[in-house]
């Protein structure tokens, strides 16, 4: 495994709205903090800023698997019905603090005249650092990896019905 692929996790609900009403962007980059809390347990914070050059980002902090997670997501493609971001995301860990690479995106796509299918797709691969931070406490790679998976596909299955909802209700108000 040469780009240390950690988690490849999707998931589908279903939004009760028509297509043309859907802006995932909006909805991300708006998204209060009550309302990311309200899609996870494991949801801490969430805001929205600029990146240097510009884009649009979101801050989102997370606990999965007992490891607090400061995500520094920079949208790559933002339409109304696909948004991607990208994360160099911070994990503080009781052996200390390191990063992974996070890729999370967002669709939708029309089932009939006034309902959509919401795919959540969460990809995560070992930065240089992590390698290293793992190489340190001699841990392989493949151990973490068996370990870290179950966690991380639980908290997106568990989150996206609730995204599905927050879009469907911002969906509505406009």
């Amino acid at each position: 495994m040469t780009d240390h692929e950690i988690v490849d996790s999707s998931f589908t609900a279903t939004i009760n709205a028509p297509l043309e009403k859907i802006d995932i962007p909006k909805w991300c980059f708006s998204l209060s903090e009550k309302e990311y809390q309200g899609c996870s347990p494991a949801h801490v914070a969430a805001g929205f800023t600029t990146a240097p050059d510009g884009k649009r980002m979101s801050i989102n902090v997370e606990v999965i698997g007992g490891s607090l997670m400061v995500q520094h997501y920079v949208e790559t493609l933002g339409q109304k019905d696909h948004l991607i971001l990208e994360s160099v995301s911070d994990i503080f860990t009781p052996s200390g603090r390191t990063t992974i690479h996070v890729l999370w995106e967002l669709s939708v796509k029309a089932i009939d005249a006034e309902r959509c299918e919401f795919t959540n797709h969460v990809r995560s691969k070992a930065t240089g650092e992590f390698m290293a931070f793992l190489d340190r406490q001699g841990i392989p790679f493949d151990v973490f990896r068996a370990q870290r998976q179950p966690m991380s596909i639980a908290h997106n299955q568990g989150e996206t019905p609730f995204f599905a909802a927050s879009i469907e209700r911002a969906a509505l108000k406009n």
